[in-house]
């Protein structure tokens, strides 16, 4: 008797498997490499398991990756990889939502018409002169109006959350790419490798060059 492979046996389509085409349940999944410092301050918010009822993600998403699965086009996988981000994204949404779900100050802050295009100001361009004034300025409000808002929604006030940015920026380009520690300092802001040092052993305890090397 021939061997025969229960995954042969279960194949229903190009990326599907399982008993029956009309099963009462439908499983997708996918997966992320998420390495670095950027990737944690997500993590770090979610809990293990995040559980979202599909009632409440209010999106078509889904039913887009579910049409789509199927199809081996030229191209689908580019089209499956972008359907799962934004799958993910309206997952996240969704999760967050929820009042057990305790966003984080800076995910709340997103959503305040002053904070949030100051953060995406600051997202977008962490290597700018920022100060207190010139984001203020930006975003339409006195800079001490703005500095108290700003602490009172993300948790910490605007030029120490951009450090803490612009140091999760660093930290990330030291491990991942082999740019010179010149060339990381003013990619997030700083003038040269040494305000970067000080900067980084301030907030991250260790020297750039010790931290490239996983010391």
């Amino acid at each position: 008797m021939d061997d025969v492979d229960v995954t042969d046996q279960l194949r229903l389509g190009p990326r599907t498997s399982g008993y029956s085409p009309d099963g009462s349940a439908i499983v997708a999944s996918g997966t992320y490499q998420v390495i670095g410092e950027v990737s944690e301050r997500l993590l770090n918010a979610l809990p293990e398991i995040v559980l979202v009822p599909r009632s409440s993600v209010q999106s078509p998403i889904m039913e887009l990756l579910a049409q789509e699965v199927n199809g081996e086009g030229p191209g689908q996988q580019v089209v499956l990889n972008r359907l799962l981000d934004l799958a993910l994204i309206a997952t996240l949404r969704a999760w967050f939502a929820r009042p057990e779900a305790h966003a984080p100050g800076w995910y709340q802050a997103q959503s305040d018409p002053l904070i949030g295009p100051a953060l995406q100001l600051i997202h977008g361009d962490p290597a700018h002169p920022w100060t207190v004034a010139l984001l203020a300025g930006k975003v339409g409000a006195s800079r001490a109006a703005f500095a108290r808002r700003f602490a009172t929604l993300v948790g910490e006030p605007p030029m120490t959350y951009l450090t803490g940015w612009r140091m999760a920026l660093a930290a990330d380009l030291l491990r991942s790419s082999d740019a010179t520690i010149d060339a990381v300092a003013r990619h997030v802001g700083y003038a040269n490798p040494f305000a970067l040092s000080v900067a980084f052993r301030r907030v991250r305890g260790v020297s750039p060059s010790r931290h490239r090397s996983g010391e």
